[in-house]
């Protein structure tokens, strides 16, 4: 099945030192018709806002939907859905119970 409507999304995802800056990454098919945007953050940057800005500055360019990593949590999935006024989709990938404690230990 063609997911022929999709043309642009993109991923947030943190890890340490990472910056939208320097840690974005555009992935693009072959027939250019749709592009995948992958953003990292420092788990730091839930204190300084750059989160919501880059959110806003991709829907503004066209961002169909974003997605990110379990590290933000639905708290974050909600302030991003919020500061978009629900715009477009904005979701989380989840880990289930059995790995919090494994990515608990990995983050922190």
């Amino acid at each position: 099945m063609a997911l022929a409507n999709l043309h642009k999304w993109a991923f947030f995802y943190f890890s340490p030192d990472f910056s939208p800056e320097q840690n974005t990454v555009i992935n693009r098919n072959p027939m250019g018709t749709c592009e995948m945007i992958t953003v990292g953050f420092d788990p730091r940057a839930k204190e300084n806002g750059s989160i919501i800005e880059v959110a806003k500055q991709l829907k503004t360019e066209g961002v169909q939907f974003i997605e990110l990593c379990g590290g933000f949590g639905p708290t974050w999935t909600t302030k991003i859905n919020e500061a978009l006024d629900f715009a477009i989709p904005v979701g989380a990938v989840m880990y289930g119970p059995e790995f919090r404690k494994q990515l608990f230990e990995i983050m922190n």
